[in-house]
């Protein structure tokens, strides 16, 4: 018998901390080589490690939420022997995507493989004894309920969504809990606190005394990420921001036409499609939105991209990421609404990859989800522009010399000076706004 303890590693992104958001075993369980153990939260990514070890688990060094260091011991396990550091590739079960399982951050060359957990696959287990899933400990954690003082009422003593919310009800406790589906929130009324006032922070439990009246929020994580990425970004690159008001009647008439469609039967349409189809076509005749300036050891250049990796702004529990489809401009308009859906389902799973967030030329930002008519986004550092779309809201319209309802929206888009001027930009929203209220141009 041999002890062997397995260190946070780098997950292949720069890692120097992370936080372990949810164990998916206990001590006592009996793992083998690339069984997931545990979910961690980097500053870009939520993603899932495997075991190193094939064994026994003997303990668990670090409580779920706490933020722990690169190379810091997070798990022993106890084992006959003990398998290389560094798993090997594991042969794919038979009717399974991949070319192997390996540790998080290290690819096979076989493809992407999906560690996701079978719904039928059993519940985690902390080392506490509750037994619950990762969205359900997220559920307690946002509404600061203790686990351990939940009575279960599911299969084999698993707490469920509605034990942990009647919980929350008893404690007078009540929060908007927010869906990652490009921002859209689903209001959650519980009863109103007994004490304190009713505009509480999100996930605050009320003031237990009249000098409680504020609560420090560390910034860790995907907050810590993007707040240096934002800083970075006004500090540097010098904004500007046009807009434009426009009548996009007859892109909401093709959504309509398209959701009735045989061809696009299972696929989520929606204005975000030919948003994201008007900002490839329209950057491919202003090339420079879709440059970037890079500082170099002689100064700077501006390095103009002929192809679009298209970043969508995607507000998630874990915060706002910004994933982007690959060679957007080669795609057709059912494949760019399939790479959208994905983009959206991944986020709402909280499984966004690195890979999926790096190498970005241009942003849209979906803002119109939350009801504001334009805004002036942030652009993403190495990117030169950014659009935001407004909500789409039915106006009084001239029309041929008379007012009539139309579909109306406000395009916005911020841009880096130093690479794009106001005329180049300006052109740019102009060809934008031309496909949404006219998208037949897009068919050239």
């Amino acid at each position: 018998m041999s002890t062997q303890t397995f260190t946070l590693p780098d997950v292949g992104e720069g890692l120097t901390e992370a936080e372990l958001v949810a164990w998916k075993v206990a001590p006592g369980d009996t793992v083998a080589i690339n069984d997931v153990i545990c979910e961690i939260e980097t500053a870009k990514s939520l993603v899932e490690l495997p075991s190193p070890h094939a064994g026994t688990v003997g303990e668990l060094l670090v409580a779920e939420g706490i933020t722990v260091e690169v190379g810091a011991p997070i798990i022993s396990f106890v084992s006959d022997a003990v398998a290389p550091a560094t798993p090997a590739p594991a042969p794919a079960a038979s009717g399974e995507e991949g070319g192997g399982s390996v540790l998080v951050g290290y690819g096979t060359g076989g493809g992407a493989v999906s560690r996701r957990r079978k719904p039928a696959e059993r519940p985690v287990r902390a080392s506490v004894g509750v037994i619950a899933k990762p969205p359900i400990r997220k559920l307690a954690r946002d509404l600061n309920v203790d686990l351990t003082e939940v009575t279960p009422t599911g299969a084999d003593g698993e707490v469920t969504r509605d034990d942990v919310v009647g919980h929350a009800q008893q404690a007078s406790v009540f929060r908007n809990i927010e869906t990652p589906e490009w921002g859209d929130v689903r209001e959650e009324k519980l009863p109103a606190p007994v004490s304190g006032p009713a505009g509480l922070a999100r996930g605050i439990q009320p003031a237990a005394q009249d000098d409680d009246r504020s609560e420090s929020i560390p910034v860790k994580g995907v907050r810590k990420a993007t707040s240096s990425a934002m800083v970075q970004s006004a500090y540097s690159a010098p904004h500007v921001t046009v807009w434009k008001e426009i009548d996009a009647t007859r892109t909401m008439e093709l959504v309509k036409r398209l959701k009735a469609s045989p061809d696009f039967t299972d696929i989520r349409v929606s204005p975000l499609l030919i948003m994201a189809r008007a900002v490839i076509w329209a950057a491919r005749r202003t090339p420079m939105v879709n440059a970037a300036w890079v500082d170099t050891d002689n100064g700077a250049e501006i390095v103009v991209r002929h192809y679009v990796n298209l970043g969508i702004a995607a507000a998630t529990p874990r915060g706002l990421l910004v994933p982007n489809i690959k060679d957007a401009q080669d795609l057709g308009l059912k494949d760019l609404a399939r790479a959208l859906n994905r983009l959206t389902v991944t986020a709402r799973e909280g499984k966004t990859s690195p890979a999926d967030q790096q190498g970005g030329t241009i942003t849209i930002t979906n803002i119109g989800v939350f009801g504001m008519d334009a805004g002036t986004p942030i652009i993403n550092p190495g990117e030169a522009g950014i659009v935001a779309m407004g909500t789409i809201a039915q106006k009084p319209w001239v029309v041929d010399g008379e007012v009539r309802p139309r579909w109306v929206t406000t395009v916005a888009g911020s841009f880096d000076h130093r690479v794009i001027d106001g005329d180049g930009m300006s052109r740019f929203i102009a060809d934008v706004a031309a496909v949404l209220e006219e998208p037949a141009l897009l068919v050239d």
